[in-house]
């Protein structure tokens, strides 16, 4: 099997927790791979080494504590018919249960109902797929049980040098010969000698020459990667096998085989963002695949399906009227992107900085809050925002006497609390980040153990908090109020929020907390002013950026359901926009109505806008860890 020439590590494999070990214990498959192990851990002392028969019993292995780690994999001719009309037709594949040959055509094929499989209830996927085909070559699945699977091989039709068509020469060595009208292989396997004699099948009933297999292949398969229990200790196990060598890691022909524990043609290890799960490292496309090989069916939906963040809004979700949406509560914005990805949810709203993460997922922005009424029905300027710094009215913090000072910010990597702010003190300068900059704050979504988070509330318990620092409403210092609500508490000396806040929470028009407070105690700070604070009303000169509102992302096969949906809820009453204690529950309290975004993210983020997050992430931080994930390239293409 071709595998991409670097092999990742990660941890793919959810299971029981156990007490950690300095020793590695890592699961081989074969006599071989023992061998190759056993050399291992003479260049790396911790390496244990560990045999089981299969890959299922390294995972059980793994899943109880008895071993740590293992590798494994991510799980044509010019006649005239098309991918719906494979059905009677002779096949070859690399192998049984390989992924290009077995897990991502047959899955794909089930999925898209071109095989016609009810599920393991009904039948073996082996015997579905024997019914399918005439005849096959699949080297490695039971001859004695599906007989016709193996009537087009050359050999026992095995998995080894004794079947002539096994892997992906084999099996494309089976098309030119004649004895299959489609082969199911690697896009790298066709020599580009020979490529124009050769067409490929694509998903949506076309045909395309094999240099078109980016526009159509069946999945990209992923390339193999290291798989330990989530509470592992990854980046030990990712420092052991850096102090092996490469040239012994990725060579296998001392010991007698080929891709050993490793791929042969890898030539390092790389490190998985640890935002990494099964979905974002296999790819929508072979997740797919391989529910469909499980008989896994995507269950109809009667009604969009709204991701929550945190108890408090799903609390206000499940109980709107008439019920427009089905509520599902994830833990924050980043778990609602992921389960929008993985259908698990549909929607959610979030700010311009996450909206910009959520594009590099693949999502949408679909609506937009506008906070004016009078362009709720007239239209005009898209919807927008001033992003302001504020302090309290004679506490002598100046935009030059920022540095050192208590800081309250919306949450991590949002706009008005985090990108903007970011960019406007640090953009220029080499090294600063946020955190250095203030000495302390609350930026809700932080590392708990780093001085953003030592400011935070959470629910107010005494002890035992497990909502402090939280990227959810369950921490009292979350979002634009909860910002504000650190500054007013003289708990922050300087709260970055939307220019609007101020007047929304003070002179009697706030919850309870905020019943006394006065505009008039609250100023602005900005650069264009750097020694002297000026009026929360002078916002439009004195702000750090305008940016674009809080919009509702999902993906682009949900467009329609989400806006239908949302139209209809905000037509019947305004309750989507009202919160218990103004906490700004699912949408911004202060929204009149949500309009349709038709707009491409680039156009609706605009150029500037990007530009300043992308350089915000050059200059400080990095990238998000889900910008990461999501656009990690670590795939070959199966066809």
């Amino acid at each position: 099997m071709n595998i991409l020439l670097i092999s990742l590590l990660g941890c793919l494999v959810v299971a029981l927790p156990s007490a950690g070990a300095q020793k590695v214990k890592w699961c081989v498959k074969s006599q071989n791979e023992l061998m190759k192990c056993q050399y291992l851990a003479t260049k790396a002392p911790e390496l244990e080494c560990h045999l089981k028969p299969s890959m299922t019993d390294c995972m059980s292995s793994i899943k109880v504590g008895d071993a740590d780690a293992a590798t494994a994999d991510g799980e044509h001719s010019d006649a005239n018919f098309n991918i719906n009309d494979l059905k009677g037709k002779t096949s070859c594949h690399s192998s049984y249960q390989s992924p290009e040959g077995w897990n991502i055509p047959i899955g794909r094929m089930v999925a898209k109902g071109v095989i016609t499989w009810d599920g393991p209830e009904d039948m073996p996927i082996e015997k579905a797929v024997s019914q399918f085909f005439s005849s096959s070559c699949i080297p490695g699945i039971s001859k004695a049980q599906y007989p016709n699977l193996c009537q087009a091989c050359q050999g026992d039709c095995s998995c080894s040098q004794n079947e002539k068509y096994y892997g992906d020469e084999g099996a494309l060595l089976c098309l030119i010969n004649g004895d299959a009208q489609v082969a199911f292989v690697c896009h790298n396997a066709i020599p580009e000698n020979v490529r124009q004699n050769y067409q490929l099948l694509c998903m949506d009933g076309s045909r395309k020459s094999v240099e078109e297999y980016k526009d159509c292949y069946l999945a990209k398969e992923p390339a193999r990667a290291v798989i330990s229990r989530k509470d592992t200790d990854s980046d030990h196990i990712y420092k052991v096998l850096k102090q092996i060598p490469a040239t012994d890691l990725f060579s296998s022909d001392t010991f007698g085989g080929k891709d050993l524990i490793f791929s042969d043609s890898a030539f390092e290890l790389m490190e998985l963002p640890k935002s990494t799960d099964s979905f974002l490292y296999l790819k929508e496309d072979y997740y797919k695949a391989m529910q469909g090989i499980k008989g896994i069916k995507a269950l109809p939906k009667n009604k969009v399906e709204w991701c929550a963040i945190g108890h408090q809004e799903k609390t206000k979700c499940d109980n709107l009227p008439d019920s427009p949406m089905d509520c599902r509560m994830a833990s924050s914005v980043d778990e609602c992107i992921k389960k929008i990805m993985r259908r698990e949810a549909d929607a959610v709203a979030v700010d311009g900085g996450q909206v910009y993460i959520a594009g590099k997922c693949g999502l949408v922005p679909v609506m937009v809050e506008q906070s004016d009424e009078q362009k709720c029905t007239e239209g005009g300027e898209a919807a927008s925002y001033y992003v302001v710094a504020v302090v309290r009215k004679g506490s002598g913090v100046t935009w030059n006497k920022l540095r050192g000072r208590k800081s309250c910010h919306t949450g991590l990597n949002r706009n008005a609390g985090w990108k903007v702010p970011d960019s406007a003190i640090c953009g220029k300068t080499h090294d600063c980040t946020l955190y250095n900059f203030f000495s302390k704050g609350c930026a809700p979504g932080a590392d708990p153990n780093t001085n953003m988070c030592e400011l935070c509330k959470g629910s107010g318990k005494a002890v035992g908090d497990e909502s402090k620092c939280k990227a959810s409403s369950d921490e009292i210092y979350y979002g634009y109020d909860g910002a504000f609500r650190c500054l007013a508490e003289t708990t922050g000396e300087v709260a970055f929020i939307k220019h609007t806040i101020v007047g929304d929470y003070t002179d009697g028009k706030g919850p309870g907390w905020a019943k006394d407070l006065k505009s008039d105690d609250f100023e602005l700070i900005c650069p264009e002013s750097p020694d002297i604070s000026v009026k929360h009303t002078e916002f439009a000169t004195c702000s750090l950026a305008k940016v674009p509102a809080h919009a509702v992302i999902t993906r682009e096969d949900a467009r329609t359901d989400v806006v239908n949906t949302l139209k209809a809820a905000q037509a019947k009453s305004n309750v989507l926009f009202k919160s218990e204690n103004e906490r700004n529950l699912l949408f911004t309290d202060t929204t009149k109505c949500l309009q349709e975004n038709t707009k491409p993210l680039n156009e609706f983020l605009t150029s500037k806008y990007i530009d300043m997050i992308e350089r915000s992430y050059t200059i400080a931080q990095g990238e998000p860890d889900l910008v990461k994930a999501c656009t990690l390239d670590n795939c070959v293409v199966a066809t």
